[in-house]
């Protein structure tokens, strides 16, 4: 038989479309294409429209890695006057797997990334809630890494699920949110109710939201590999947890840091913003005149929404503080203000 070339590797990483995850899989992209490793980034047509009129992002990474790099997208399925804030977050995931996981599918099984194609996938980096992810994997033979953002704290809790309402500590029987948790392994004497995913406060186990955790549970493990935001040192105990039901698990963070580290010296370009929100930079002059670390940042994020008394409750906090603080708010971030 002649001998066949060596396929390049080429990795696919397909974000949950959201700023936190879309953030931190842009920074692992690139550390790899630094790496000589090719990059598919597979972004929803909305989040790639948004990141396109607020940043200069696809220009800079097509030219910083014009043979390393390059964005693709699918549908969410979601009207585009969907607001995609964290109430929506079940109808992306169901409109998601329903629209976009069979062009996915199509993509990596026959299309422009297929193993008939010029570049083919050979590993697939997706988000653990993506759990179709696990069969499209499988169909054309490369291994797939589930990549959550949030902290493997976090996600331990969501994992530990199953065994909390096996054992009757979900639902809560009472309203003491202070009542220690007993079954997540790791953190036993830890953690109170209050301390669990809000979504844990539901008195029915049908919530979308617990659904979609318990179908997620399923499919970790059958990834061949975690990848976390994180470092050895800071969370070596939960870590170890994870390597019960996991072959391979990669602390590569913090990505923000390793990053950095590799973009010093002159030829190295200013940092990116991969924002999906217009920044208002004006606030930076009043910044440079304050003392060192003297200012109190708030930020609500990039899906949570308030009410107006909330809104007032933390003005009056701030305010009654004493403390230097900038503010962070989106457009439509509070409940019948309008803007």
């Amino acid at each position: 038989m002649p001998n066949q070339a060596p396929i390049s590797p080429h990795v696919l990483i397909f974000p949950l479309p959201l700023q936190g995850p879309l953030n931190s899989m842009l920074k692992l992209a690139e550390l790899l294409c630094l790496n000589n490793i090719k990059i598919t980034f597979l972004n929803t047509q909305h989040i790639q429209e948004r990141l396109c009129n607020c940043t200069n992002s696809e220009n800079y990474y097509l030219t910083k890695y014009p043979n390393y790099f390059r964005f693709q997208t699918v549908p969410d399925g979601l009207p585009e006057e969907n607001p995609r804030t964290g109430d929506q977050i079940p109808n992306l995931l169901e409109s998601m797997e329903a629209v976009a996981a069979p062009i996915f599918r199509e993509m990596v099984g026959c299309g422009v990334c297929g193993p008939d194609s010029e570049n083919p996938v050979t590993c697939i980096i997706a988000d653990g809630i993506f759990t179709f992810a696990t069969d499209i994997a499988t169909e054309i033979g490369v291994p797939l890494l589930y990549f959550d953002t949030i902290s493997p704290c976090a996600l331990w809790t969501y994992l530990c699920l199953p065994k909390l309402i096996e054992a009757g500590e979900l639902p809560f029987k009472d309203d003491n949110l202070d009542e220690i948790i007993t079954n997540v392994p790791g953190m036993e004497g830890i953690i109170r109710r209050r301390d669990l995913p809000s979504f844990c406060r539901t008195n029915n186990l049908n919530d979308r939201i617990i659904q979609l955790v318990l179908k997620e549970d399923k499919h970790i493990p059958l990834a061949q590999g975690l990848i976390f935001n994180t470092f050895q040192e800071l969370e070596a105990p939960i870590l170890s947890q994870f390597r019960n039901i996991s072959p391979n698990i990669y602390a590569v963070g913090p990505l923000h840091a390793h990053l950095k580290a590799r973009l010093v010296g002159p030829e190295a370009e200013p940092t990116n913003s991969n924002s999906i929100w217009k920044e208002d930079k004006s606030c930076i002059s009043w910044l440079d005149s304050q003392p060192l670390k003297s200012v109190i940042y708030v930020s609500i994020g990039s899906l949570a929404v308030m009410t107006k008394d909330q809104l007032f409750e933390i003005w009056h906090g701030l305010v009654n503080s004493g403390s230097r603080f900038l503010w962070v708010r989106r457009p439509g971030s509070v409940v019948g203000s309008g803007n």
